[in-house]
C-alpha cells in the first residue's frame, strides 16, 4: 500500500487537485485528463479493485460523490461518463479502486 499513488494522496505525501472530499471519499482531477472534465473519485481506506469491495454503503457514497462531483463540475444538465476499471485487462492503471468521472464533451460508444 505505502507505494500506492492514491494511497500517498490520502495519507498527504502527495497533494492532489481536490474537488471533493469527506472522511471516507476522496475526489481530484486526474492528470491526465481524457475530456474537459476528468475526476477520479476513490475510497480513503484501500481497497485495491472493485472486485475486492465488500462495503455496500461505501459503494454508495462512491456513487453518489460521482453524481455530486457531476453537478458541481457543471455537468450534470448534458451528462457525463463513469467508469471503473478493473485489473488488468478491465484497463486498471493504478490499483487502489477509483471511479473516472468524465464530461464535458460527447462520448463515444463503444469506448476505445
Amino acid at each position: 500500500m505505502a507505494d500506492c499513488l492514491f494511497y500517498k494522496m490520502v495519507h498527504g505525501e502527495i497533494k492532489p487537485d481536490t474537488v471533493f472530499e469527506n472522511d471516507r471519499i476522496l475526489a481530484f482531477r486526474d492528470i491526465n485528463p481524457q475530456a474537459p472534465v476528468h475526476v477520479l473519485i476513490i475510497p480513503k481506506r484501500h481497497i485495491p479493485t472493485l472486485a475486492e469491495l465488500d462495503d455496500g454503503q461505501l459503494a454508495g457514497e462512491l456513487m453518489l460523490a460521482a453524481k455530486d462531483v457531476a453537478e458541481q463540475e457543471g455537468l450534470a444538465t448534458d451528462g457525463y461518463r463513469t467508469v471503473i476499471n478493473c485489473k488488468q485487462h478491465g484497463g486498471q492503471d493504478v490499483y487502489h479502486l477509483h471511479l473516472h468521472v468524465i464530461g464535458g464533451r460527447r462520448m463515444c460508444w463503444p469506448p476505445g
